[in-house]
């Protein structure tokens, strides 16, 4: 490891990955290192798990964890699985940890990315006492290389008591210049303009500082980043990004957009990963993108042209992204920046740069409130993440989802969405495989009909028409109509029976079916 960890000083504290989780104990807060599976640390949250495991139900052994999005299963799936976290934050996505947090056993704060770091500064989660942070390599006077996310780890290595890093062999060491670490942040009264007007402007510096009297333990690790295979986009995800792209040639023609669009925001999945695609086919050339996370899909787009340059604050790579990665690093290096999580979420930056923030949800109402987080307004799936961050912020707020979910049984569109995550005032376009809805402009009753009409499946449309229509007539105000004792009722009856149907309004394909008033 010699050739990674450069100082002698720090290189002197290596030990095992045992060693170092003997030295958190029960009750301390943890922050680490991890955004969108990529750049946990892989050794000391297994290790920790094997001492909470052994400790026993009758002395049970559980800590706080802060990390800056989701990791993977050998840091939160490990921990959940032995019930060893009390409090986690600010996203997560593993199976393991979700079924904790929605039995009840885990608290969970799901929360905008962009405020980690603030309300860690300001103290609201309380001292952090250790920082695990993965680190690609240490220089001789001290300063790290950071590995292939940068998350929140410059606030950890700040704030934290003392510091466990993890040294990855794994992660390339062509990583090193990729990175740019704003040190310029401050708190109110004494924020200061900060100097990024374009995408791939750089403001910082390549590394990350930290008190080297803070380091008590250097592991060494050889592992990948969890490689998630990402499927070839299915029909809806194509027919939603056909959409979109007609959209986009109309904003042109209208002048509202040029032909490089503004700098794209793009979610994690196979909508987004069929919109990228689509751009490339669509002959879109010199697009910046100013996001979270770069995919496959984006490498794809940087290497034809399309994408002249991308800042993020992590990667999100499948085993053969990832293997693109190392073997062109250098190209890459050049054409990516990598930034803290409070600059690549930063409103100002996200409102001045003008982003285009292409997001997913669970459910849209008729009005345009987004749910991305809760099934029936209870169960969190995986997080707000850095959505609205985006959607508060950019110049373009879009949601993207099929308009039907679990073979049919649940319709995207409601007539009130179970859990409010983005207003109605942030959302300016809805798009399902049916259509797009274009909200700007119109009135609450305009939008509703025209989210019906763009967006709703065929099977549910008579559904969500009858409820409006009545709505309108029947509601206590008719500025923005609803029945309030039947809004949430398709909800009730998924979780009753299953589906939102009506069982005497079964499912056609051609949308023709008579629905029966369900007043509850």
């Amino acid at each position: 490891m010699q050739d990674r960890i450069r100082n002698a000083d720090i290189f002197s504290r290596l030990m095992s990955a045992e060693q170092a989780a003997g030295l958190i104990r029960p009750g301390m807060t943890v922050a680490m290192s991890g955004f969108t599976g990529a750049g946990y640390p892989k050794a000391v949250p297994q290790a920790l798990a094997t001492r909470m495991e052994a400790a026993g139900a009758g002395e049970p052994f559980r800590i706080k964890v802060l990390t800056g999005a989701s990791t993977a299963p050998e840091l939160d799936g490990a921990l959940a699985k032995v019930n060893g976290m009390e409090l986690r934050l600010p996203y997560q996505s593993d199976p393991a940890l979700r079924e904790r947090i929605n039995s009840g056993d885990i608290d969970y704060i799901d929360m905008h990315l962009s405020h980690v770091a603030q309300h860690t500064w300001s103290g609201f989660f309380g001292k952090i006492d250790v920082a695990v942070v993965e680190i690609a390599g240490v220089l001789e006077d001290g300063r790290l290389i950071p590995s292939s996310s940068v998350g929140n780890n410059k606030t950890w290595l700040e704030q934290a008591d003392k510091v466990i890093l993890e040294v990855n062999r794994f992660q390339p060491a062509g990583l090193e210049g990729m990175h740019d670490i704003y040190y310029g942040t401050a708190l109110p009264p004494d924020r200061k303009p900060i100097p990024l007007v374009k995408p791939d402007d750089r403001i910082g510096e390549p590394y990350l500082h930290v008190d080297p009297a803070k380091i008590v333990a250097v592991v060494a690790t050889d592992g990948p980043d969890r490689n998630s295979p990402f499927s070839a986009p299915d029909e809806a995800s194509q027919r939603i990004a056909g959409h979109l792209l007609d959209f986009f040639e109309q904003e042109i023609k209208q002048g509202r957009l040029t032909k490089e669009l503004l700098p794209l925001q793009s979610g994690v999945g196979n909508i987004p990963n069929a919109v990228l695609a689509a751009l490339s086919e669509s002959g879109y050339e010199g697009l910046t993108a100013y996001t979270e996370v770069i995919q496959d899909g984006m490498l794809g787009l940087i290497r034809d042209g399309v994408l002249k340059s991308a800042s993020a604050t992590s990667f999100s790579l499948s085993a053969t992204g990832v293997e693109e990665f190392n073997n062109n690093v250098d190209f890459y290096r050049t054409r990516i920046l990598l930034r803290t999580q409070e600059i690549s979420n930063h409103p100002e930056l996200i409102r001045r740069l003008g982003c285009i923030a292409l997001n997913g949800m669970i459910e849209a109402d008729l009005y345009g409130n987004i749910n991305s987080t809760h099934v029936a307004g209870s169960k969190v799936m995986n997080g707000i993440g850095g959505s609205g961050d985006f959607a508060r912020n950019g110049s373009l707020s879009v949601f993207m989802s099929p308009s039907t979910a679990k073979t049919g049984s649940i319709s995207s569109i409601v007539p009130m969405v179970s859990h409010v995550d983005h207003t109605e005032h942030d959302t300016m376009v809805i798009v399902t495989e049916q259509g797009l809805a274009d909200l700007r402009g119109l009135a609450p009753k305009q939008r509703a009909q025209l989210v019906i009409d763009r967006c709703t499946h065929p099977d549910y449309r008579p559904m969500v028409q009858d409820y409006f229509d009545r709505a309108k007539r029947e509601s206590y105000g008719r500025h923005t109509p609803h029945l309030l004792a039947e809004a949430l009722s398709w909800h009730d009856r998924f979780v009753e029976t299953g589906s939102m149907r009506h069982h005497s309004a079964p499912a056609l394909s051609g949308g023709a079916t008579t629905v029966p008033r369900d007043r509850r």
